[in-house]
């Protein structure tokens, strides 16, 4: 029986190819080699990704932008142009709410369609954390949060983490040496996050390797999980719609 649990496929973007993640070492990132797409181009990985789940949402993560250089926006309104029913989820390094408020001004007339990422990682301080959701929220966008760790470490110069008060509607749980690691998803963690924020919208990120897997995740609290290697090494089933 195939689990409930919402897929959200992922494709990881580097100089306008979609590449492989492996632990979360952005410098170890190849363009992908799949047995389900036969394509590093963006458009043609994210239909094939979003068909096999059926999915409604894609996340998009910019690795030109998460690691300092420009956002690649002819990508994105490529993305967004494509595939007009689909929901972006885009984490492009955002450190504070005027970045988002400019990156949403340049993909303006597609920002209905857009949900902005700020991830623990990214964000410079406790007052960014403080403003972007309130900005987010009063220009009628939508914004989630990505509580990031890597092995067993905090990333978190504004102290997302601790800031269950501050924490939107939208919760990303992003245990990156799980990504591309084939490890087994994060449950202790996830778990945990569940607990202090009962009515969130919690989505888990890394180590999905089977529908067994999805099934735990959805036990252990999660609404969604975000999967890209499991999809291109056919461990997941194709999903009806």
């Amino acid at each position: 029986m195939i689990s409930e649990l919402n897929l959200i496929p992922v494709i990881d973007l580097l100089q306008g190819q979609v590449v492989r993640a492996v632990r979360g070492d952005r410098q170890a990132y190849r363009p992908i080699v799949s047995a389900l797409c036969a394509s590093s181009d963006p458009v043609t990985v994210a239909r094939i990704l979003c068909d096999h789940c059926a999915a409604r949402q894609l996340y998009v993560a910019d690795l030109d932008a998460l690691q300092g250089r420009d956002t690649q926006i002819a990508v994105l309104v490529d993305l967004l142009q494509a595939l007009p029913d689909i929901e972006l989820w885009l984490d492009a390094g955002l450190a504070d709410a005027s970045a988002g408020q400019a990156l949403r001004s340049q993909l303006a007339p597609f920002a209905a369609r857009i949900v902005f990422v700020y991830g623990s990682e990214s964000l410079r301080s406790r007052e960014a954390l403080e403003r972007c959701f309130d900005a987010a929220a009063n220009e009628g966008a939508r914004a989630a949060l990505s509580l990031d760790r890597r092995d067993g470490r905090r990333l978190d110069a504004a102290g997302c983490w601790d800031a269950v008060d501050l924490w939107p509607e939208r919760l990303i749980v992003m245990t990156l040496e799980r990504v591309g690691s084939g490890a087994g998803p994060d449950l202790e963690t996830l778990q945990e996050v569940r607990r202090l924020a009962p009515r969130a919208m919690l989505i888990g990120a890394g180590g999905i390797r089977s529908e067994d897997d999805l099934a735990r995740a959805g036990a252990a609290g999660a609404d969604a999980w975000l999967v890209a290697s499991a999809l291109h090494d056919l461990q997941l089933p194709r999903r009806a719609r």
